[in-house]
């Protein structure tokens, strides 16, 4: 399976796919999960968030403003010349913002994204297969679950163009959900990402440092 790194520097458009889960338990508890940070639950469910295409990093350190941010392992698409390509990378967000705006909270933090995709074709047949996870410092396990726990990546383009009124096409990237933590969001000093296919043993991952700036008054 070959590995590609395409040009980001062309990423025009960032979709983020919020309560993007396939199954209506594992939606309900995120929606608990923040919920429990005062978060107030969706309109509809997917949702898309529009994120300026500014905000995508690749560096192994991002900084953020203060220390109520986190990160959430998530597939990503991505259209090119070589046609869709599928990645990994973090929905990192502000979950102090995300008590009274999710929409600004996924604006004022970087959207991280690993530099390495795989043709989705190459993994389109076996993809209830793969496997999402994250670990903090210490390779401390913070997230694992299936992709079959969340909407195909090709439902979701096929909402939000029914939605957009437009195709999803080349200079667009979509973040398609996350799966449950597995004790509690929490911050973390660093994040380590990963989409993994047991079939082959590959993984693509992405590793970073999550440095705090001082809020100053």
């Amino acid at each position: 399976m070959d590995i590609l790194y395409p040009d980001l520097t062309t990423v025009r458009e960032i979709i983020v796919a919020g309560w993007a889960g396939r199954d209506a338990e594992d939606v309900k508890h995120h929606i608990d999960e923040l919920a429990a940070l005062g978060v107030s639950p969706p309109s509809a469910v997917p949702l898309f968030y529009r994120v300026g295409h500014e905000t995508l990093s690749t560096s192994s350190v991002i900084d953020v403003l203060g220390g109520q941010t986190s990160g959430e392992v998530e597939p990503v698409l991505l259209w090119t010349e070589n046609g869709l390509l599928v990645g990994v990378g973090s929905d990192h967000t502000d979950r102090e913002a995300e008590a009274y705006s999710i929409a600004l909270s996924k604006q004022v933090c970087p959207k991280v994204a690993g530099l390495a995709f795989w043709r989705f074709e190459d993994v389109a047949s076996r993809w209830d297969q793969l496997v999402l996870r994250s670990f903090t410092a210490g390779r401390e396990p913070y997230q694992q679950g299936a992709t079959a726990s969340l909407l195909n990546p090709l439902d979701l383009v096929s909402c939000w163009e029914e939605r957009e009124g437009r195709i999803f096409g080349a200079g667009c990237m979509m973040f398609c959900g996350t799966v449950p933590t597995l004790n509690g969001i929490a911050p973390a000093e660093s994040l380590t990402v990963e989409l993994h296919d047991p079939q082959t043993g590959s993984s693509l991952s992405h590793h970073y440092v999550v440095r705090e700036l001082p809020v100053v008054v």
